[in-house]
C-alpha cells in the first residue's frame, strides 16, 4: 500500500491535526492511500533522546534520503531554552523519566542541546526549496486583501546595524580542492591550544566559512542604539533568529539585554550569575527567579527603574507587560519585521499604543533587506495586496547546508588568541584573532546542493517564464564563493539543463530586494534565489506583505534522492491559538497550509506509484480548497464564529462535491456522491455542533505532549460528521 507520512508536531499544528487527519486519512483509503504519523514534537523528540519512545526524527532523516519518501512536514517549536525546560517540566509531570536540564550530566545536556533550535529541518530537508504563492491563494489576496497600515513619509522606524565586526564583515570561505578532516582550535595568546572541533569531514567542492562577531563591538554598537532609541523617541527593540541560530544568537539576545539594563548588571551581575539566571534567556526567566534571592526585590526594582529611563521598549503583549526582552524566542526577526512593515512600520507600546521603531538587527549580513522595504514604503506608501506581484523563493538548504550559528561549530570564546581552520595536513585554511566573548562559526554547504540549487532556479524560471535573482553579496566572502559556482553551474546543460533565453541575474541583496519590490508595485513576480537564511527571511517577509500570512504559501522540497518533502507553512501566533483553545474551545488556527501540501504530495504519490486515483483526489482537493477561500470558510478570530474545526468540516464537504462531481474515475464518483450528499444535508447540523462548543475552557492535559483522548474530543466535537466520516472506505 502506498504511503504518506503526516508528522505529529507541536501547538496549534498539532491540536488541528487531531481534527484533520481523519478527513485525509478517509478520504485516501480510497485511493489505497496510507497516512501514518511520526511524532517529531519538541516533547517527542525529548523522550526519544533519553529513549523513552521511537526516534521518528531518525527514522524520518533515514527516508527522506530515499526515492519513496513521502512526508508532509506540519511546523514544528524552534525550541529555546525556555520552551526545552518547560517541556521537560511537563514530561515529568506525566510520568516520564527525564533529567531536569540544569542538574543533568554533560552527557544529557548534549542530548538536550540536540533537540534545542530548529533541530527537525536540518534532519529532513534533504533537498532544497521551492516556495511559492498557490494561484489560488494569490488570486484570493486579490480578491480580499488583508489590511496594511498606512506609512508617513516622515516615519522615523528604521533598521540598526553593525558597520563592521561582525559577521558579515569578518567572514572567510574556502572552496575545498579534495575530500579532507578539518579541525578548529583556539590558539592562546599565551600558546596554549584548545581544540574546539576536530575530525569533521568534508567534501571535495565543499563551500566552508568561518567568521567572527566581536563581542566589544557589539556592546559599543548596543549601546548606542539605546541612546539612540531614546533620543529619537521611538521605541527599542531588536530582531533576531534565536531559534534557527540557536547557540549565537542567545547569546547575542543576552548582550542586548545587559545593554538595556547595563546599571542593573553591573550591580546584580554576580548575583543573577551565582543564581543561573541568564540575560541569554530573557527578562521574563531573570523575573521567574528572582523571588527565590534574598535581594530579589531589590533587584526587580533596579530593572524597573531603568525600564522607566531608558527609551521606550516594545511590547510582546502590552496587556500582560510582556517585552521584546522577555523570551528570546518571542519575537524572530523573519516574522516580526515584516509584521512591523505590515503595521506602518510601528509596534505596540507599554500602552498599547502604535508607535515608531529602531528595529535593531546587529548582524549586517541580511539587515539591509528590511530598510530597502522601509524606505521604499516611505517613499510609495504601503504595498497594495489586490495589484501586488510576487516573490516565490528557491532555497539553499539541502544537507544542512549554511546552518549559520544552529549547530556544533558555533562558540563563545574564553580566551584571547586566534581561532584557527586546520585542513588534516595542518595548513591553516582561515584564522580569526578573537578577544573573550566573541562568538565564532563556521558553516558548510557541499557542492552536490548547489548543484541542484542551481538546477531548481533555473528549472523554476522555466516553468513559470519568471526572472530569477540570486540574492549572493560580492562583499562576502562565501558569497563570492558562491557566485562562482553559480556562473559555473549555468554554464553547464548537464547540470542545469537548458537556461537560454531565462533572465538570470546575480545581486546582492539589497540590490536584489530593490528590484523585486520594483517589479512587485508593477503587480510582477521575480524568483528570489537565496541561501538558508535569506531563504527563511523572505518566505516570510513577502508573503506576509503579500498574502497577510506566510501559512499560506506551497512549500515543497523536492528530495534529492527523488522522494518528496511538502512543508506546511510558518508556526507563526501559534502559542496564542493553544491559549485561545484551552480559555474559550476556539482554535482559529488555519490549515490552508495543510491542504495544499496535502494536495501535492498525492501528485507526487500519484507520478512515483503511477496511482491515477491519488490525481484525481489532488485535483478535487485543489478545487475544495478554491471553493473554501472564495466561500470564506477558514477559521475566524473570535467564538462563535467558523473555526479550524469548521473549516476542516467545510473543506470535507466541497471536497467530496468535487469527487462526486469529476468524471475521470466514476467508481471514485459513486464512492463520494453519497457523503457529499449526506454532509450538504446535514451542513447546519454540524456547523452548530461545532459551535455550540466554544466559549468554555477545555482541558487537553497539556501545552507540549497533550493527552490524546482528551484532545481528540475537544477538536473531533460533530458526532454527525464523525459518524459521516466513518462510512467512507
Amino acid at each position: 500500500m502506498a504511503k504518506i507520512i503526516y508528522t505529529h508536531t507541536d501547538e496549534a499544528p498539532l491540536l488541528a491535526t487531531y481534527s484533520l487527519l481523519p478527513v485525509v486519512q478517509a478520504y485516501l483509503s480510497t485511493a489505497g492511500v496510507e497516512v501514518e504519523t511520526r511524532d517529531i514534537s519538541l516533547a517527542g523528540r525529548i523522550a526519544a533522546a533519553f529513549g523513552k519512545q521511537p526516534d521518528a526524527l531518525a527514522e524520518l532523516g533515514a527516508l527522506a534520503q530515499t526515492p519513496e519518501a513521502n512526508i508532509i512536514k506540519l511546523p514544528n517549536i524552534s525550541a529555546s531554552m525556555p520552551q526545552l525546560k518547560a517541556a521537560i517540566a511537563e514530561l515529568q509531570t506525566q510520568g516520564v523519566d527525564v533529567p531536569d536540564y540544569d542538574t543533568a550530566s554533560d552527557e544529557d545536556k548534549a542530548k538536550y542541546d540536540a533537540v534545542k533550535g530548529s533541530a527537525v529541518n536540518p534532519v529532513l530537508r534533504e533537498g532544497n526549496s521551492d516556495r511559492r504563492a498557490p494561484i489560488a491563494v494569490k488570486n484570493y489576496a486579490r480578491k480580499h486583501p488583508h489590511s496594511m497600515g498606512a506609512w508617513s513619509a516622515d516615519s522615523k522606524t528604521a533598521v540598526a546595524t553593525m558597520d563592521g565586526d561582525d559577521f558579515r564583515h569578518n567572514e572567510q570561505s574556502v572552496i575545498m580542492p579534495a575530500e579532507d578532516v578539518l579541525k578548529f582550535q583556539l590558539v592562546g595568546a599565551d600558546g596554549t591550544v584548545t581544540v574546539l572541533k576536530e575530525k569533521l569531514p568534508v567534501l571535495a567542492g565543499e563551500v566552508v566559512d568561518a567568521t567572527v562577531l566581536s563581542a566589544k563591538a557589539l556592546d559599543a554598537f548596543l549601546a548606542d542604539q539605546v541612546k539612540r532609541a531614546k533620543d529619537e523617541g521611538i521605541l527599542f527593540s531588536t530582531h533576531l533568529k534565536a531559534t534557527m541560530m540557536k547557540v549565537s544568537d542567545p547569546i547575542i539576545f543576552g548582550h542586548v539585554v545587559k545593554a538595556f539594563f547595563p546599571q542593573t548588571f553591573e550591580k546584580f551581575g554576580a548575583d543573577l550569575d551565582a543564581a543561573a539566571l541568564s540575560a541569554n534567556n530573557g527578562l521574563g526567566g531573570i523575573f521567574a527567579g528572582l523571588d527565590a534571592l534574598p535581594n530579589g526585590a531589590e533587584i526587580k526594582k533596579s530593572f524597573d527603574d531603568e525600564l522607566a529611563a531608558g527609551p521606550a521598549l516594545a511590547m510582546v503583549n502590552s496587556d500582560k507587560g510582556i517585552t521584546n526582552l522577555h523570551v528570546p524566542s518571542d519575537v524572530i526577526v523573519d516574522a516580526s519585521m515584516p509584521a512591523m512593515i505590515r503595521t506602518s512600520g510601528q509596534m505596540w507600546n507599554a500602552k498599547g499604543e502604535q508607535q515608531d521603531t529602531l528595529a535593531v538587527i546587529p548582524d549586517s549580513s541580511y539587515a539591509g533587506i528590511y530598510q530597502v522595504v522601509i524606505d521604499d514604503c516611505k517613499a510609495n506608501g504601503a504595498f497594495d495586496p489586490t495589484t501586488m506581484g510576487s516573490v516565490p523563493n528557491v532555497g539553499l538548504m539541502a544537507q544542512k547546508a549554511e546552518e549559520y550559528g544552529s549547530h556544533d561549530k558555533t562558540f563563545e570564546i574564553q580566551a584571547a588568541g586566534k581561532v584557527q581552520v586546520l585542513n588534516q595536513a595542518g595548513d591553516v585554511l582561515m584564522e580569526h584573532d578573537v578577544q573573550p566573548g566573541d562568538i565564532w562559526r563556521a558553516c558548510q554547504a557541499k557542492d552536490a546542493p548547489i548543484r541542484d540549487w542551481v538546477k531548481l532556479a533555473v528549472t523554476r524560471s522555466r516553468l513559470s517564464g519568471t526572472p530569477a535573482v540570486f540574492w549572493l553579496d560580492p562583499e562576502r566572502a562565501h558569497d563570492r564563493n558562491l557566485i562562482e559556482l553559480v556562473k559555473k553551474y549555468l554554464a553547464m546543460p548537464e547540470v542545469v539543463g537548458d537556461a537560454t533565453g531565462l533572465d538570470i541575474q546575480i545581486m546582492s541583496p539589497v540590490e536584489a530586494t530593490q528590484f523585486s519590490i520594483d517589479r512587485i508595485r508593477k503587480g510582477e513576480d521575480t524568483i528570489s534565489v537565496t541561501g538558508n537564511v535569506l531563504r527563511d527571511y523572505n518566505t516570510d517577509l513577502f508573503p506576509i506583505l503579500e498574502l497577510g500570512t506566510s501559512a499560506k504559501m506551497l512549500s515543497v522540497v523536492p528530495l534529492m534522492n527523488g522522494g518528496g518533502l511538502f512543508e506546511t507553512g510558518a508556526g507563526g501566533s501559534a502559542p496564542k491559538h493553544v491559549q485561545q483553545l484551552v480559555e474559550e474551545n476556539y482554535l482559529r488556527w488555519d490549515s490552508l497550509g495543510e491542504f495544499m501540501a496535502l494536495a501535492e504530495s498525492l501528485r507526487h504519490l500519484a507520478a512515483f506509484d503511477s496511482n491515477k486515483r491519488a490525481e484525481v483526489l489532488a485535483e478535487a482537493l485543489d478545487k475544495a480548497t478554491e471553493t473554501l477561500l472564495n466561500e470564506n470558510k477558514g477559521p475566524a478570530r473570535k467564538v462563535g464564529q467558523i473555526d479550524n474545526r469548521g473549516s476542516h468540516f467545510y473543506l470535507a464537504l466541497y471536497w467530496a462535491q468535487e469527487l462526486a462531481a469529476q468524471t475521470d474515475d466514476a467508481e471514485l464518483a459513486g464512492a463520494f456522491k453519497a457523503l457529499a450528499e449526506q454532509l450538504s444535508a446535514d451542513e447546519q447540523k454540524i456547523a452548530q455542533e461545532l459551535i455550540e462548543v466554544q466559549g468554555k475552557p477545555v482541558e487537553i492535559g497539556g501545552y507540549y505532549c497533550p493527552d490524546d483522548k482528551l484532545t481528540s474530543e475537544v477538536m473531533r466535537p460533530s458526532a454527525t460528521f464523525n459518524e459521516a466520516l466513518a462510512t467512507i472506505s
